[in-house]
């Protein structure tokens, strides 16, 4: 947070879901947040969820019938949707599927295909069901990949060790990875994360980043928390996104997102 970044002034606040807003120790949102929430729309500041899933997985959490937010950055930044409107789209080009399809039959490992309103994986083998399990999500449908997937995907998670990673990585032209579990990992575009999301976002409000705050946990959450006027890192949060944020927390079922808005005085 540099110097001109005033508290008072934040207008809109961004969350990551899991580890973040999300307990999977719990299994649910602390009321804390919950109330801080209501107490931060009460006074007109929005907020958005800015997630790594997809509009679908986002409402299968069961998470919008217990906040309402303004507004949602899905896919990592692939999706901007704000009034149920997809105000930003950012698509990973179709060489770069097939490319990544071609690797995952070559060496068998998992790999999901996210679209806007769906995704479809491969296979499920013992690390795909070990990565679920530890966020309690549900595997996608499961498809059969053709060599050209003619869908439109707006993010791919690997699920993979690091070794695996390194070999295919390489080959993908102008992409990045983000892992999230020991055997998952995100693929996106270099150019492309929830920052850019965020930032369509704030051009639709005209909102500057100054006046944004951000909560995150994860290693693609580290652009946001950068981007951000205000970035904070959970107590339970990678050393990479600590690093990136202004403030770090207390751990997310220590009423650490609450505890973050009272600490700069946006509730009470």
């Amino acid at each position: 947070m540099n110097d001109k970044v005033d508290p008072k002034n934040i207008k809109i606040v961004f969350t990551d879901i899991d580890g973040t807003f999300f307990s999977h120790v719990s299994g649910g949102v602390p009321q804390s947040s919950i109330a801080a929430v209501h107490d931060l729309q009460a006074k007109g500041i929005k907020f958005f969820l800015c997630s790594g899933r997809n509009f679908y997985l986002v409402r299968k959490s069961g998470i919008l019938s217990i906040v309402h937010p303004d507004g949602m950055v899905t896919m990592n930044g692939g999706n901007a949707i704000i009034g149920g409107k997809i105000i930003y789209r950012y698509p990973i080009p179709e060489v770069v599927v097939d490319k990544l399809i071609l690797f995952a039959k070559k060496l068998k490992f998992g790999l999901t295909l996210i679209e806007e309103n769906e995704g479809h994986i491969n296979m499920i083998d013992d690390r795909v069901i070990s990565a679920h399990e530890k966020y309690g999500t549900r595997f996608p449908q499961p498809r059969h990949f053709p060599d050209h997937y003619d869908r439109t995907v707006y993010q791919m998670i690997a699920f993979c060790d690091e070794i695996e990673e390194s070999l295919f990585l390489p080959h993908l032209q102008n992409c990045k990875s983000a892992r999230w579990d020991e055997f998952a990992v995100d693929i996106m575009p270099m150019d492309s994360d929830k920052s850019k999301g965020i930032q369509s976002v704030l051009d639709y409000y005209g909102f500057k980043p100054e006046e944004a705050m951000c909560f995150g946990d994860g290693n693609n959450d580290v652009e946001m928390l950068r981007l951000c006027g205000i970035g904070v890192a959970m107590g339970n949060a990678v050393e990479a996104a600590k690093e990136a944020a202004d403030y770090v927390t207390d751990d997310i079922d220590e009423n650490g997102w609450c505890n973050a808005l009272k600490h700069f005085k946006l509730i009470g």
